[in-house]
């Protein structure tokens, strides 16, 4: 009977140790572990733009009045010179009208004073005076012609109307774009990059795009052009990416762009969290050890270990402020991340 509940007693005690180890092993911190591995390593500038095509242009009124006729265009080719919208133009008709009658008037005395003149009854600066105010009223019929003019809204350009704002009855306001016109293809990414991240931009760097319109999608272009001049309120420089023939992208698209700047092989990753300054906390027996490391390319998600860390070490990640060299922490693996 003894032996029996001395037994027991040792069973009551080991259960208690182990609850009061599971206890203790569940305070310790929850550290991620993460195995460094091989892989691309990529450095990116980050920029937000818009999709557009090379060749195309906005086509805006000049003046303010209603319109009275708008073709029915959009998505269909059109000339340079064709019709797309006309504004009501009674009132500077009636103008012009009433400059024309002045015209005649003015035409019927010139021929009157030269007559008088012939037969010595009138001077020259009389015929002067009424040959100024001729060429006068024909000066402001020139004017009232070109702003006529301004009342017929043209295609600029060959190509595809895009889009059309307005409607017949609608009143555009001077500067209101009311046409995008444009050539379907080649398009092209127009975007702004922070001044501080220009320097690292060049011509024909590779450019991976995001948008929420393909989000499976690999979508690529090439850096075109950049703008010699930046913008100093923004403090931005825009630059413009090529894109190919065969891009669902499409005219008006929002895009998020990440400009490949640097890019190596067969580089050792870990996740960008997993750096601290420039150490990472190595994960060995359930401990954390605080390392130093050199590090070379830093990506968007992963960071290349140029050394102090080797292939398969397993890193804490995300690297938590609180964590002190050799601390214990409770260990979850988790899957490495790509750059």
């Amino acid at each position: 009977m003894k032996i029996r509940g001395f037994a027991g007693w040792i069973l009551v005690i080991a259960a208690v140790l182990g609850a009061g180890m599971w206890w203790l092993y569940g305070q310790l911190p929850q550290v991620a572990a993460v195995a460094a591995q091989r892989g691309t390593a990529v450095e990116i500038v980050y920029a937000t733009g818009g999709v557009e095509p090379e060749r195309w242009a906005k086509v805006a009124s000049l003046i303010r009045d209603r319109i009275v006729e708008i073709c029915d265009c959009e998505g269909k080719t059109v000339a340079k010179g064709d019709v797309l919208a006309r504004l009501d133009d009674r009132q500077a008709q009636a103008q012009l009208q009433e400059l024309r009658a002045r015209e005649e008037f003015l035409k019927r005395e010139m021929s009157r004073v030269s007559a008088l003149i012939g037969k010595g009854v009138t001077t020259a600066q009389a015929f002067e005076r009424a040959s100024m105010d001729l060429r006068q009223i024909q000066g402001q019929i020139s004017v009232q012609l070109e702003r006529i003019s301004d009342y017929v809204i043209t295609a600029p350009m060959d190509g595809v109307v895009l889009r059309r704002d307005g409607e017949v009855g609608e009143i555009a306001e001077g500067g209101q774009i009311l046409f995008r016109i444009g050539v379907p293809k080649p398009l092209q990414v127009v975007a702004e990059v922070n001044e501080e991240d220009i320097p690292r931009v060049a011509l024909n760097q590779l450019v991976l795009f995001r948008t929420d319109a393909f989000p499976d999608q690999r979508l690529a272009g090439q850096v075109r052009e950049i703008t010699p001049m930046g913008d100093v309120i923004t403090k931005t420089y825009r630059i413009k990416i090529a894109l190919p023939d065969n891009t669902p992208l499409m005219p008006g698209m929002s895009v998020e762009a990440n400009v490949v700047t640097r890019e190596k092989q067969n580089a050792l990753l870990v996740p960008a969290d997993a750096i601290r300054g420039s150490s990472v906390f190595i994960i060995d027996n359930a401990r954390a050890h605080r390392r130093d490391v050199k590090i070379g390319i830093r990506g968007a998600r992963a960071v290349e270990i140029v050394s102090g860390l080797t292939d398969g070490e397993r890193v804490a990640s995300p690297a938590s402020t609180d964590l002190a060299d050799g601390t214990r922490v409770r260990v979850i693996d988790a899957p490495a991340s790509g750059s």
